[in-house]
């Protein structure tokens, strides 16, 4: 048996999951757990994105009994998660997802852990939910009685020995399919954007209370369109709760999520008017317009001029690099410039001028860059 074997039902159930699910998970190890067949791996832990921050489970397979259900093994700060044994508030269990995910397991069917590990993030959900809600909190409970309603809303609490209790809550922004304002999008996932509000526990209710923790969160691949940290939370009044503070965020957040869609075309014009002072792109970015090469001379000298252009041009000027076609280093890597963004510049300019003032800064640069290859400064 080949070391590091992953059963074929195992591995199927696993891509499917990884593939299919909503979120993006992520396995953190893959080890075995077989006796008879140490090289055989049939257990690994999965890193699950939860209120803006991630959960350990570990997932068990015995390879031994391959028909038999995984295990999964929760986190030691979540012992008294039951997933199946789950109270309604009527009282009565919740008998028929038990049968449903683990009751009829049928190994050959690669949906099955996909949907096992769905349930199971639903309970989660729900569980810590509950904690909070049981939490002593004047305050906390009008809080979470205002935006309880709300689509997606997650919470949890956080403690530890070296710090206060405090409730944290995820909070999903605008009813907005940022996908859909983006012609050819490329993502895979719905982007979101999410405001993160933590609470400390207290004990009492005051008339003013002081403002929670603040801060904007989003999907990694939207930094592609819009950058959170270029934005400016509103102002948390005296008194102001959860409920009050959402609908002024969202409403700006909205407008800034439109014209940051709107720049994608005023990137394109610009790259569109450098193309008539360098000639054909040799490579575009036809999504975001972030990106753009050009081939250009100075002499016989050859070089590539690489622009990254940031998402609030014109605002902010692109920077440049450029980059030998003719000399390379001790790795045969090729030897680029400093990057530039010290060539004249102003945003109210037509996007033709800021293309002959980049023509006209490189005329020069260009002969800086090969003068410093031929006498080495650069590697």
């Amino acid at each position: 048996m080949a070391a590091d074997y992953v059963p074929p039902f195992i591995a199927a159930q696993l891509n499917h999951l990884l593939s299919h699910f909503p979120l993006t998970l992520k396995v953190e190890q893959m080890w075995s757990g077989s006796k008879h067949y140490p090289g055989v791996v049939d257990r690994f832990t999965l890193v699950i994105p939860y209120c803006l921050d991630f959960i350990r489970w570990d997932v068990i397979y015995d390879t031994e009994s391959p028909t038999a259900a995984p295990d999964v093994v929760f986190g030691l700060e979540d012992e008294d998660f039951h997933p199946f044994h789950m109270e309604f508030a009527e009282g009565q269990l919740d008998l028929k997802p038990s049968k449903n995910c683990l009751g009829d397991w049928n190994n050959k069917d690669p949906t099955r852990l996909l949907a096992l590990i769905q349930y199971l993030r639903d309970q989660y959900v729900s569980y810590q939910r509950k904690r909070v809600g049981k939490v002593d909190d004047d305050r906390l409970k009008f809080e979470i009685s205002t935006v309880v309603s709300r689509e997606g809303i997650e919470m949890q609490i956080s403690s530890g020995s070296d710090k206060p209790e405090e409730v944290r809550f995820s909070v999903p922004l605008m009813d907005m399919n940022i996908n859909k304002l983006v012609p050819g999008c490329p993502w895979r996932q719905n982007q979101k954007i999410f405001l993160q509000v933590i609470y400390p526990v207290g004990r009492k209710y005051m008339s003013a209370p002081s403002a929670p923790r603040l801060k904007l969160v989003s999907t990694p691949e939207l930094k592609a369109l819009f950058s959170i940290e270029d934005v400016k939370l509103p102002s948390w009044l005296d008194g102001m709760c959860l409920a009050e503070y959402l609908p002024q965020l969202e409403e700006s957040l909205e407008k800034q999520v439109l014209e940051a869609v709107s720049l994608i075309d005023v990137r394109r014009h610009f790259i569109e008017a450098l193309a008539c002072q360098f000639g054909r792109p040799v490579e575009a970015d036809p999504v975001f317009c972030r990106k753009a090469t050009f081939l250009a001379a100075s002499g016989v000298f050859t070089f590539l001029v690489h622009l990254i252009i940031p998402t609030q041009f014109p605002k902010q000027q692109p920077a440049l690099l450029l980059q030998s076609s003719q000399h390379f280093n001790a790795y045969m890597a090729p030897i680029k410039s400093r990057i530039m963004t010290d060539y004249p510049w102003s945003p109210r300019w037509e996007a033709s001028m800021m293309a002959e003032s980049i023509f006209e800064f490189l005329a020069d640069e260009a002969l800086n860059f090969k003068r410093q290859l031929n006498e080495g400064q650069l590697q």
